[in-house]
């Protein structure tokens, strides 16, 4: 029974935390993401670092090699003047700086070996990471959308509904009023004797109440042709 209790308690503690972390899901990516791109340009420092200690080995590297080589002439000169033992001295310090120079030479095949496998883990760790990126963009909008699609009565999607049909309310009130206004104007001008009058006028019935400007330009043309 007591093993059964226990297996019941990390059989919770686990659900619990696998509910935890899928409703902060793209909490925790974002975080994952932030952490990815620290290490890239943590790398990326240390790349840079390698190549200046690369730089570094190689400028020693010449300096050994025109050592030497002023070291050698001397050594001949020395053998040629019969200074055997100032000859012996410079011959073993030759031999000392060819080593120096040879380990220098590793050192930079190292360097370039390694400062080369850096930079294409970079570049493909860069890859990924711009992948994450978009994919992250992705699905924070899937889950803006879900969150909208999945909503209660009240939230958004209710909003939306309630603002349409407020919206058609008001259309419908504007439509009435302008309505009314019009039969209101209509029913003014049905009681003027005026307004009769301009409507009779308007439809050719009698003389028109107003000069048209065919009437003005018909009178002036009749005026032009009368004889002085």
């Amino acid at each position: 029974m007591l093993k059964q209790f226990f297996a019941l308690v990390r059989g919770r503690s686990y659900e619990a935390a696998e509910t935890v972390v899928n409703r902060n899901a793209l909490v925790i990516l974002r975080q994952q993401i932030r952490d990815c791109a620290d290490a890239i340009a943590a790398a990326r420092r240390a790349v840079a670092i390698a190549i200046a200690q690369n730089e570094q080995e190689v400028a020693q590297f010449k300096k050994l090699v025109a050592r030497i080589d002023d070291l050698e002439k001397r050594t001949i000169a020395a053998i040629e003047q019969g200074q055997n033992e100032l000859a012996r001295e410079a011959a073993e310090t030759i031999a000392m700086l060819e080593a120096e120079r040879d380990a220098s030479g590793e050192a930079q095949k190292s360097f370039s070996t390694e400062i080369e496998r850096l930079k294409r883990i970079i570049r493909v760790s860069e890859m990924r990471l711009r992948e994450l990126q978009r994919g992250q963009r992705i699905v924070a909008a899937v889950d803006s959308t879900q969150r909208l699609r999945e909503s209660a009565p009240g939230s958004s999607l209710s909003a939306l509904k309630d603002a349409e049909e407020t919206l058609l309310r008001l259309r419908t009130r504007q439509k009435q009023i302008d309505a009314t206004a019009a039969a209101m104007a209509e029913m003014e001008q049905s009681g003027d004797p005026a307004a009769v009058s301009e409507k009779l006028a308007a439809a050719g019935c009698g003389a028109p109440l107003r000069s048209s400007a065919d009437a003005v330009l018909e009178r002036l043309a009749k005026t032009m042709t009368k004889p002085a």
